[in-house]
């Protein structure tokens, strides 16, 4: 019974699988762990039974139809940046890199182990639930930079008036180095910011990461600048 509290039943996830048998054993688990869990059986019938209330996808790479990498590049083009797990058999660096350059969050290769699957929802809903938590300190607080606006509460980025998306973690990270623009980051140091005390995001993604940050602000992707050796910081455009 104790375990029914451990996360409020608010928390929906959304299943997306094209096996029926995995998708049963992450219901049953996930709901056993006091999350709502809704499945889909393909792309196109998820992208009819997501709503603003889901927190969370767990999305499976290789499905008839659509696949997941298409699904989650659509959902990030129509500005949907809810926290996307992959979940795949295929567990080759650029099938990871694939994953993250469309909007991915994190990657759990098949076979996997349901304790694992549980811990990395979990520590992604931390993560994202601290972010929300800090916002309220920052109440209106814009960061601008030329022609780049960035409002830390509302969780927006404007370039020259244009709203940008970006997912919750390149947000992140851009808001980790504008706020620190006199501070190098090293992977490490920015893995331990987006992570908090958990360590499920591994440190060569946080390339990924940026490059899909340096795309999104377009002519001024040299905001983030590279320093061999040391990692990454913020250089303000001068006057």
């Amino acid at each position: 019974m104790g375990k029914q509290n451990i996360v409020p039943m608010e928390k929906k996830i959304l299943i997306v699988d094209d096996e029926q048998d995995i998708c049963e054993i992450l219901e049953f688990n996930l709901a056993n762990e006091g999350f709502n869990v809704t499945c889909a059986n393909s792309a196109e019938e998820a992208l009819k039974r997501i709503t603003p209330d889901h927190v969370l996808i767990l999305l499976d790479v290789m499905m008839g139809g659509m696949s997941g990498f298409k699904m989650a590049e659509k959902l990030r083009k129509e500005n949907i940046n809810v926290p996307i797990i992959f979940l795949t058999a295929r567990d080759t660096e650029n099938d990871m890199l694939t994953g993250f350059s469309v909007g991915g969050d994190d990657y759990i290769t098949k076979p996997f182990s349901i304790k694992e699957v549980i811990a990395r929802i979990k520590a992604m809903l931390k993560r994202y639930n601290n972010l929300h938590s800090s916002a309220q300190i920052v109440s209106e607080s814009i960061l601008t930079f030329g022609n780049l606006t960035i409002d830390l509460e509302l969780k927006e980025v404007f370039i020259n008036g244009e709203h940008i998306a970006f997912t919750k973690t390149e947000f992140e990270i851009l808001t980790l180095l504008a706020s620190n623009s006199t501070r190098i980051f090293n992977r490490k140091d920015i893995v331990e910011h987006l992570c908090k005390d958990t360590s499920y995001i591994a440190e060569r993604t946080v390339d990924v990461h940026i490059t899909r940050l340096r795309k999104r602000l377009g002519n001024m992707a040299k905001l983030i600048s590279s320093r061999s050796g040391y990692g990454y910081c913020f250089k303000p455009p001068t006057k």
